[in-house]
């Protein structure tokens, strides 16, 4: 269910790095479901630096506003616009459309502080 090219974290976010070393952001089909409809999303300009674990946004449902937080540090280059118009993306799409930023600067040795997909498996099946 869970994507096996990226990392999570227990806050049920997801980091994906690509080829040109940019890790994308965004949260798991867990964490859409429990929120349910996705109505609004706050995130980050280019150029601000987020710490690893710390608030990065926040998220608002038709059941709740929750924070965001990234699952590594580094700084903000792009976040999704499209989730300005259109943030059901995030509730549709959560590991393609629904990303929410791109970083840059990330220390690749923090993504050992995150969980594989089966890792994020076993923890999503000790939460039920």
């Amino acid at each position: 269910m869970n994507p096996t090219d990226r990392r999570y974290s227990k806050e049920h976010e997801w980091v994906l790095i690509e080829d040109d070393g940019r890790a994308v952001v965004g949260i798991t089909h867990y964490a859409q479901d429990q929120l349910g409809d996705v109505v609004y999303v706050d995130l980050p300009d280019a150029g601000a630096s987020v710490e690893q674990f710390q608030k990065l946004g926040e998220i608002e449902s038709v059941k709740a506003v929750s924070d965001l937080f990234s699952p590594l540090s580094g700084e903000v280059v792009e976040s999704n616009k499209e989730l300005e118009n259109r943030p059901e993306l995030v509730n549709e799409d959560p590991f393609s459309g629904g990303w929410m930023v791109r970083m840059t600067g990330i220390d690749q040795a923090q993504l050992d502080n995150l969980l594989s997909a089966e890792d994020y498996e076993r923890y999503l099946s000790e939460l039920e």
